[in-house]
């Protein structure tokens, strides 16, 4: 993540701000969410600590369940409702919520974040608080995505500083790569097990396009990282973060997370740009 980078908890403190003043809900709150988990650290209007820090998962809860669906719901009454799991009931009812809408705000697919408004009485939610909540989660989503796009071009600046395109023009290297990442997410898709192969054997060689013939090294380090490290590094070396990869290849963004630490284990690196950097220089990547 760039150091250029407004903190995000920022403006999500900023989205319930502009909820609680727009919907006079007395009390708001926001977890902060990686599309399995999300950990709940911002609070307006609480009277105790007892959801600081409360981890919501994908699926469990009113706020699971948003994350899950992608979409806006609401209960009148969190002590009697019957439609969500119980697993935060304590937590929940120390702090006195009863009515609670839960709202996910979705980038690439993924929910990011989970903002949250309650009242202390049962009481059904309207319409208008739905819109309400729902353009703020827009508005957010979009600076998100525009955050991400800054990153994602920072660090393509950043890896082609970094390497030697082997004699090729950097347009035509940029067009090698994003040929090599479409060929190994569409791989990562097929059923067929020929096919696969004949398309992971035409991304190796275009891997190899512009560099000298007859380098050992770039098939020992292709046998040391597994076909799907490749194809979540190449997707790396196209700027995409843990979830666009995540998307690309039908995995979690956890699970990127994953690879991503297996790969700098093996390749002996410590961030994602010197993996690709170390990858490409090895000619796994183009």
């Amino acid at each position: 993540m760039s150091t250029l980078r407004p903190k995000d908890s920022d403006a999500v403190l900023s989205a319930l701000r502009k909820v609680r003043n727009d919907t006079g809900l007395p009390t708001v709150f926001a977890g902060e969410a990686d599309g399995e988990t999300a950990r709940l650290t911002r609070f307006i209007g609480v009277r105790t600590d007892s959801m600081q820090g409360l981890a919501v998962a994908k699926g469990r809860g009113l706020g699971g369940h948003v994350m899950a669906s992608g979409r806006p719901a609401t209960v009148r009454d969190y002590e009697d409702c019957s439609n969500i799991t119980r697993d935060y009931a304590v937590a929940v009812e120390r702090e006195g919520l009863r009515a609670i809408i839960s709202v996910p705000v979705m980038v690439s697919g993924v929910a990011r974040t989970i903002l949250y408004g309650s009242a202390r009485v049962a009481t059904q939610l309207g319409d208008q608080v739905t819109k309400t909540f729902s353009s703020v989660a827009a508005e957010l989503a979009s600076e998100f995505q525009v955050r991400d796009e800054v990153d994602r071009r920072l660090r393509m600046a950043d890896l082609a500083a970094a390497e030697h395109c082997g004699g090729l023009e950097s347009t035509d290297r940029e067009q090698l790569r994003v040929l090599h990442g479409e060929l190994r997410a569409i791989a990562a898709e097929l059923g067929d097990p020929a096919l696969r192969e004949r398309l992971l054997a035409a991304g190796s060689a275009l891997a190899g396009v512009g560099r000298e013939v007859g380098d050992p090294s770039s098939v020992r380090t292709q046998s040391v990282l597994s076909p799907r490290e490749i194809d979540v590094l190449a997707q790396v070396a196209l700027g995409c973060s843990n979830a666009e990869v995540g998307a690309r290849l039908s995995l979690s963004p956890e699970t990127i997370k994953a690879y991503l630490r297996n790969i700098g284990t093996k390749l002996g690196t410590r961030s994602r740009m010197e993996s690709v950097a170390r990858a490409r220089l090895l000619g796994v990547l183009p």
